[in-house]
């Protein structure tokens, strides 16, 4: 299929910044990654795109982390509600840079890790590197992604719940016509489930239970069976937590030399923007040398 962004930008109905023309990884994400979208839902893209080399290695131009007046560094590319009549479609885009996409990634986001584990039908663009990333997409999963997804889950029922929609939107008439906001119920019901994959198989089919999504959406389930599901599974997923041969915290230094690699693929060698040599070591050699030098004679 081909890119949206591209699509977007040839039309000029989107003006990016110059990252997003390196898009690496760009996928649709939301109701129609789960399985579950309507005629009237929109299409949501997300997808992870790699700057310049000075915006990740800052040092090259001379600068210095948290001194003097600091540069604004490009973290993500995000446009809203971009109407492409042409396509009768209505798009909500966010381009990542690389460097933040994977921290959210390793955070185990769950909207980033379901970009990262999207169905094959849903990529609208990927590079070399988006293949590396996706052949390497369950080094990011450990057990901290229950913690995670509980909590966002527990966010999507607070919202099941609340009252008071703005008149006329689409939350009032869902709400109008079901008499609670089973949107945000089958969210409860999706992370959930996401979390129990990743706990028990190490991996996540997003498209697994999508007729139990479908059904909730479509206000077969009542609000007290999806909460009373809910409570029976948070009980059952604390004891699958303490089973599971998952890591407790992310492998942050397999992680990073992922990302090395997919910056050496984009940019070529990284000689001269890092140093492998444990510890920092280098660096206080370095500086200790620069102090030697100019040290006054009689000292």
């Amino acid at each position: 299929m081909a890119s949206v962004v591209d699509r977007l930008c040839e039309r000029g109905l989107i003006n990016p910044p110059g990252p997003v023309h390196s898009t690496q990884y760009e996928v649709m994400v939301g109701s129609v990654m789960y399985g579950v979208a309507d005629d009237l839902s929109d299409v949501d893209i997300n997808g992870f795109c790699i700057p310049a080399k000075s915006v990740v290695f800052p040092h090259l131009n001379g600068e210095i982390l948290g001194f003097g007046r600091q540069k604004k560094r490009f973290e993500q590319y995000q446009k809203h509600h971009i109407n492409d009549k042409q396509a009768r479609k209505t798009y909500d885009l966010t381009i990542y840079n690389i460097i933040k996409f994977f921290h959210l990634c390793m955070e185990n986001n769950p909207n980033m890790l379901d970009c990262l584990f999207a169905p094959d039908t849903c990529i609208r663009k990927i590079t070399k590197i988006g293949h590396m990333v996706r052949r390497q997409r369950r080094l990011f999963l450990h057990k901290g992604a229950w913690h995670r997804f509980k909590g966002y889950a527990y966010s999507q029922l607070h919202k099941a719940r609340g009252k008071n929609p703005e008149p006329g939107s689409k939350r009032a008439l869902i709400r109008e016509r079901y008499g609670w906001d089973c949107k945000f119920g089958y969210h409860v019901v999706r992370l959930i489930g996401e979390v129990e994959q990743i706990l028990s198989e190490g991996n996540i089919d997003l498209q697994r239970n999508r007729e139990h999504l479908k059904a909730i959406r479509r206000g077969e389930i009542s609000q007290e069976n999806v909460e009373k599901w809910f409570s029976d599974k948070e009980k059952s997923l604390e004891k699958m937590y303490e089973a599971s041969t998952l890591r407790y915290s992310p492998d942050e230094h397999a992680i990073k030399q992922l990302l090395l690699d997919c910056l050496e693929e984009f940019y070529g060698s990284l000689e001269n923007c890092i140093s492998e040599q444990e510890g920092g070591t280098k660096f206080y050699d370095e500086v200790a040398a620069l102090v030697h030098k100019h040290r006054p004679l009689h000292q």
